[in-house]
């Protein structure tokens, strides 16, 4: 099996608890971190009519633009950066579809159909694609940069060539040792047996040979 086949994709999405949910945000959380996302970054902030247009600018011309954009505007909102495998589909799914009568007919265990009351109010943001996704979070998180990563693959080559060996040998010796303060010994172990670094024997340094 070539190396390319261990490798699992991280992907990126938005989430927003939109204002009628904000009350419920640490409770959504909790769900979204059970459900296998990490969240990269979280902020709280209310935003300007201006700023709503801006986000929902593809919905533009729409019926139901003006009633969105006041919506979102009318209260704090929590904008949140998911990470998993397939993040965008898997959050689309989680939350349900947007229509809140049809999230609660065949979806009564989403998020939308828990927590929303209608088609406005339905709770719940999340990224249509991977490209609106970017989009999406650089427009909440300005500062942020978005670069792909794996969980795998090159991730476990670099901790097994030059992590994983020094730490076991820093582990055995901790058991060997038992320290009171077992954090602070292995910090103090790592730093005296970092391999990278010269090691000074009574006051002459001694290069690593590799």
């Amino acid at each position: 099996m070539d190396k390319a086949s261990h490798l699992v994709h991280v992907e990126r999405t938005l989430a927003i608890i939109k204002p009628d949910a904000i009350h419920k945000s640490e409770e959504i959380e909790d769900v979204i971190l059970k459900s296998g996302f990490i969240i990269l970054q979280k902020r709280r902030l209310q935003l300007s009519p201006e700023q709503c247009s801006d986000f929902y600018a593809d919905h533009y011309g729409k019926l139901t633009f003006p009633s969105l954009t006041a919506f979102m505007s009318s209260g704090p909102i929590v904008a949140l950066t998911l990470a998993r495998q397939d993040a965008v589909a898997r959050w689309k799914s989680l939350i349900g579809p947007a229509n809140v009568t049809k999230a609660k007919e065949p979806h009564p265990e989403c998020l939308r159909a828990k927590y929303g009351s209608s088609d406005l109010h339905n709770a719940l943001h999340g990224s249509d694609s991977s490209h609106a996704a970017v989009r999406e979070i650089k427009f909440m998180f300005p500062d942020t940069t978005i670069e792909a990563f794996s969980l795998r693959g090159e991730t476990e080559e670099y901790l097994s060539k030059h992590v994983n060996p020094v730490l076991l040998r820093g582990l055995t010796e901790l058991c060997k040792e038992k320290p009171l303060n077992p954090c602070i010994w292995l910090a103090d172990w790592l730093m005296k047996n970092n391999p990278n670094q010269p090691q000074i024997c009574d006051g002459v340094i001694v290069e690593d040979e590799n």
